[in-house]
């Protein structure tokens, strides 16, 4: 299962979507716009797990898909 997670960068001023918790694959400057990123291509991959982390760098929320 591919895991795609959406991360604020360290002023939480932008938001990466990353794929696998590697190095980031997309930047959006807001956090809805990473989300639907990450979804759209863990739908693509399905099934996949998001992760979206809050402007604490931590796991906010989980999805499977």
């Amino acid at each position: 299962m591919k895991g795609y997670s959406g991360v604020p960068n360290k002023d939480v001023s932008g938001w990466y979507v990353k794929i696998e918790n590697v190095a980031p694959a997309e930047y959006h400057s807001s956090r809805d716009d990473a989300v639907l990123e990450a979804e759209g291509l863990a739908k693509d991959n399905a099934p996949s797990k998001v992760v979206i982390y809050d402007a604490h760098q931590e796991i906010g929320e989980e999805r499977q898909i």
